[in-house]
């Protein structure tokens, strides 16, 4: 009996493991009487019913890129705190436009190739309005705006030239799959492996006036300058920087018109006359009234007139500062460089927030401006001079990029701890001249220029230090 019972034994032992082992299961998926039930509440409905639901970013950016980018023109252009904000952001960015540093050569063609890249920069507009600084100020503008700049890049007689097109011009409704793999995302036209080939531009501008409208048209990535700060991997395109800025900047304009238009209403001290034999038909004096500061109207007999008295202005100050907070903190500014107040900041809380802003710009000036922009622009700048044969410019010279370095809270403090970082080995003059945003060679032969200068006419103006005596 016991060798026949010894396999529904050992049957039954494994069913009861096996419903054991689902037991944990059961509670996961959601066994309302479970006291361990485990949830994430972003995905419940219970506190998250008014959450959207926020696709690919490429789906994403298709859907609304056109639109996001034309409110973000606007409040860019009729909002005063969005455009100071904005401006801010650029002037940090971009400045009066980096300069490059070159390594691995000789310091003969170093300045060499300084020269002529300053030459190069002075030209370099296709249209003739700016240099390369304004230029890059432009494409930084328009990627923080409409998400992502725009340029081409011509070889004419007159050496490289870069023209700088509104980001509106390139195609966002051209996406198809083509032959071999390959395929046209938004515009952008990718081979099989995934690199970009081509950029579908439209030649004039879509809403041109007295243009009619053509077909886009294919141009090699080659002569195409696409900037824009992913946030996303994959990401084509790019999306406007004030897109989680434009709903609050929106409501911040509509309160304020209504909050101004009560407080006007407020300030007229109009009066009003009634008359006890007034018979009425003076209708019309509600159809055109006078509302003027010292204006006495006429009412008709029984008629009264009641204001509204919204006490809402003793809570302006404390929900404009809010909402200003809100909008600079979407930007990734302080709050002080969105609105220009500096009533209660010092020198603590100003560096404080001038920190945190200023790692995220440098992170955007070196992860995307460098990489996208300026080696780009380097690298066909090299090769131009090589194949006109009018320098004799290595084509394979690299550069670091030098930054113009943003005005200090404190200058005195900054070169202070400079002055000790020298002392203690920590840097070289070469470094701390760049981060300064100049060209140390530039720096030295304007030293050297101006003392021998001093000395060729008597002057003493600059104090040098003799070397110790051995």
């Amino acid at each position: 009996m016991n060798n026949a019972s010894t396999p529904l034994a050992n049957l039954l032992g494994v069913a009861v493991r096996t419903l054991n082992s689902l037991a944990p299961l059961k509670t996961l998926q959601g066994n309302s009487n479970s006291q361990g039930r485990r949830s994430f509440d972003g995905a419940t409905a219970r506190r998250a019913s008014g959450l959207g639901h926020f696709g690919s970013a490429n789906a994403e950016i298709a859907a609304g890129h056109a639109q996001v980018s034309s409110r973000a023109s606007y409040l860019a252009a009729n909002n005063g705190y969005v455009s100071n904000g904005v401006t801010n952001i650029v002037t940090y960015l971009a400045g009066t436009g980096p300069r490059p540093n070159v390594r691995g050569e000789s310091r003969e063609v170093t300045r060499s190739i300084h020269r002529r890249f300053d030459s190069f920069s002075a030209d370099a507009d296709f249209h003739g309005r700016t240099d390369l600084g304004g230029l890059i100020a432009q494409i930084t503008r328009d990627m923080v705006v409409h998400g992502e700049g725009l340029a081409i890049l011509h070889d004419i007689d007159t050496g490289l030239k870069i023209q700088v097109i509104p980001p509106q011009h390139l195609d966002g409704s051209k996406s198809v799959n083509l032959s071999d793999g390959r395929q046209i995302v938004q515009g952008v036209e990718f081979d099989a492996k995934g690199r970009r080939v081509a950029y579908w531009i439209f030649p004039e501008h879509p809403s041109a006036i007295f243009t009619a409208q053509a077909a886009s048209v294919r141009v090699d990535a080659w002569d195409v300058l696409h900037v824009f700060h992913p946030f996303s991997a994959g990401q084509v395109r790019g999306l406007s920087w004030l897109a989680p800025a434009i709903l609050p900047a929106n409501d911040l304009n509509a309160w304020k018109d209504a909050l101004l238009v009560g407080a006007k209403m407020g300030a007229m001290q109009a009066g009003f006359i009634t008359e006890a034999s007034d018979t009425g038909g003076d209708e019309d004096v509600f159809s055109d009234p006078i509302w003027e500061p010292g204006s006495l109207t006429r009412l008709p007999l029984g008629a009264t007139v009641t204001f509204t008295a919204p006490d809402q202005i003793k809570d302006a100050p404390a929900l404009l500062r809010m909402t200003l907070q809100e909008i600079a903190a979407a930007l990734g500014l302080p709050e002080f460089l969105l609105s220009g107040d500096l009533t209660s900041a010092n020198y603590s809380s100003l560096r404080a927030g001038l920190i945190p802003f200023r790692s995220r710009m440098e992170q955007v000036q070196y992860a995307t401006l460098v990489p996208q922009l300026l080696r780009p622009v380097w690298r066909r700048w090299l090769l131009t001079e090589m194949l006109s044969g009018q320098s004799d410019t290595p084509i394979g010279a690299a550069a670091d990029w030098i930054f113009p370095r943003p005005q200090q809270v404190d200058p005195a403090k900054d070169l202070a701890a400079t002055e000790k970082a020298l002392s203690m080995g920590l840097t070289s003059r070469t470094a701390a001249i760049n981060e300064l945003g100049w060209n140390a060679d530039d720096i030295d032969e304007e030293i050297k220029a101006d003392r021998d200068r001093e000395a060729d006419l008597g002057l003493g103006f600059t104090k040098t230090e003799k070397p110790n005596a051995a």
